[in-house]
């Protein structure tokens, strides 16, 4: 006990428990009691949050998602929103997570469609986001972004920031497996975290974040592992890269591959980019499938192979006859994890490998380097490089 709080502690408390009689004893009164005054608890406000001079400026921009919905009771937790309850606006996480102030001067901004929209998420909508992002990476008064997302394609999206978004400062994505209003719900905290990891220095350069569960993860690597569970949003591969503690943000490693500002794809305005599917690998899979993506128009095609990424026999065929006509086929695993690697079979096949990327990505990737080229050696690399 070098510490002299914890001798006065121990002291006093050793004076009192002198005076039982019964019970537990003696000693094991005084072995509770020492180990609950011995026991660290963190201060309410992490330590960057009590630093002197301005806070910093951080983004709230709302997407929707579970983490912006309610339900008509605490214990709905997997059947929420609909018709009659209304929406937890950005204003609201505000008003509710007053602690928010200690850690940064907060904006909002709402991206969110009408609440009767029945169409599923466009491409509009992402070029949308990805051009405030761009601008709001650019404006020299705001430190950082929270993107706030359901958990459905929140991964994907912001892979796709990941690659389009040129920028230093930090976007971190949120959301939550529970409804804002639910019993026990894990939005309150995500949200908090998710705004500690934009308010810091320490995630400068470091990509596209993804903060859950007190998990951070890339953009790039993150994905959704469990349908309602919290321990959901993992980096299968490669783990977490930090931690968003109770006492502070923590960082131990800085992703290797491409992102935001080093990327090749970042900064531009899309308008369109061209068609790309995902064929499922599966016994005695058909080849026809593809062949409908080709004739759809699809100018890629990524193969969700089996074992190390195979097709079945009628959907190699029907790969080369989407090569023909000029098609780029990449190839990833169902079994998320592991690489896809360039055999001297799958490089004489012209098939680009996925490397490690779950094909939700793949798509992503090929999508912005048929932008680019056609050519499969360079796709081939950005693979490599992304």
């Amino acid at each position: 006990m070098s510490n002299p709080s914890d001798k006065i502690a121990f002291k006093t408390l050793r004076r009192a428990v002198a005076g039982l009689r019964g019970g537990l004893g003696e000693f094991a009164v005084l072995a509770l009691a020492f180990s609950a005054a011995a026991q660290e608890i963190p201060a309410s406000v992490p330590p960057e949050a009590a630093k002197p001079g301005k806070l910093p400026h951080v983004v709230l921009l709302s997407m929707g998602g579970t983490i912006a919905s309610r339900a008509a009771d605490r214990l709905n937790i997997t059947n929420y929103g609909g018709k009659g309850v209304p929406r937890v606006d950005p204003g609201d996480w505000i008003h509710d997570l007053p602690e928010l102030k200690n850690i940064a001067t907060i904006t909002t901004e709402d991206f969110r469609g009408p609440q009767d929209r029945t169409v599923t998420e466009t491409f509009e909508d992402l070029q949308k986001v990805a051009k405030r992002l761009n601008e709001l990476a650019q404006d020299p008064s705001v430190d950082g972004v929270v993107g706030t997302h359901g958990t459905k394609t929140g991964a994907e999206t912001a892979y796709y920031m990941d690659l389009v978004v040129k920028t230093h400062k930090p976007i971190v994505f949120v959301g939550s497996q529970r409804p804002w209003t639910g019993l026990s719900g894990d939005g309150p905290l995500n949200l908090y975290n998710a705004v500690r990891v934009a308010a810091s220095k320490d995630a400068w350069d470091k990509g596209v974040l993804h903060c859950m569960n007190q998990y951070i993860n890339t953009a790039r690597d993150v994905m959704k592992t469990s349908a309602y569970r919290v321990q959901t949003f993992k980096g299968v591969d490669v783990g977490a890269i930090g931690f968003a503690d109770p006492d502070r943000v923590v960082f131990y490693r800085a992703p290797l591959r491409k992102h935001t500002y080093q990327s090749e794809f970042s900064g531009v305005d899309y308008q369109s980019v061209p068609g790309v599917d995902i064929a499922y690998g599966y016994q005695q899979a058909p080849g026809y499938l593809i062949d409908a993506m080709v004739e759809h128009g699809d100018k890629g095609i990524v193969i969700d192979g089996t074992g190390a990424g195979s097709a079945t026999a009628s959907q190699t065929e029907a790969i080369k006859r989407a090569q023909a006509k000029g098609v780029v086929v990449v190839m990833t695993t169902r079994t998320r994890s592991g690489r896809v690697q360039d055999t001297p079979r799958r490089h004489e096949a012209n098939i680009v490998p996925g490397d490690n990327l779950q094909p939700e990505k793949a798509r992503i990737l090929l999508e912005l380097a048929l932008t680019k080229t056609t050519d499969v050696a360079q796709i081939k690399k950005i693979f490599d490089e992304y």
